[in-house]
């Protein structure tokens, strides 16, 4: 299993100087935090369902961005991945690599629409 990318979490202007890192791997993605205690928190690529890239003022100054990710894992339904170099590119491969896990795994995205009942049914006309 290759590694196709990591970083770590920034802070001010930018540096390095925190104990969370990211690794995207061909069918999985990582996030280690801690220092003394670690914990690592995997989350498998075909059970992602949505990206979104957010680059506030501050980001786009140092060249940062956050990208927010929603997903079917029932441990980590939504996270970040805070404060990356590059994160367009990033999002990008991200979302390529989500497509072909879910490919290969036969999984397929459905979105359920919920109709709201007409509120304009005479069965529920209360006239008398």
């Amino acid at each position: 299993m290759a590694l196709l990318w990591q970083d770590r979490k920034r802070i001010v202007f930018g540096l390095p100087w925190t104990f969370t890192k990211y690794k995207l791997y061909d069918d999985k993605f990582q996030i280690c935090t801690g220092f003394l205690s670690t914990k690592e928190e995997e989350i498998r690529l075909y059970r992602i369902m949505d990206l979104t890239l957010q680059k506030t003022f501050g980001q786009r100054l140092f060249g940062l961005g956050t990208i927010k990710v929603k997903s079917a894992d029932k441990t980590t339904p939504e996270f970040e991945i805070k404060n990356i170099k590059k994160p367009d590119k990033i999002r990008d491969l991200l979302s390529d690599k989500v497509e072909t896990a879910r490919r290969n795994n036969r999984v397929s995205g459905r979105e359920y629409m919920v109709s709201e009942p007409d509120s304009d049914d005479d069965d529920d006309n209360d006239w008398n």
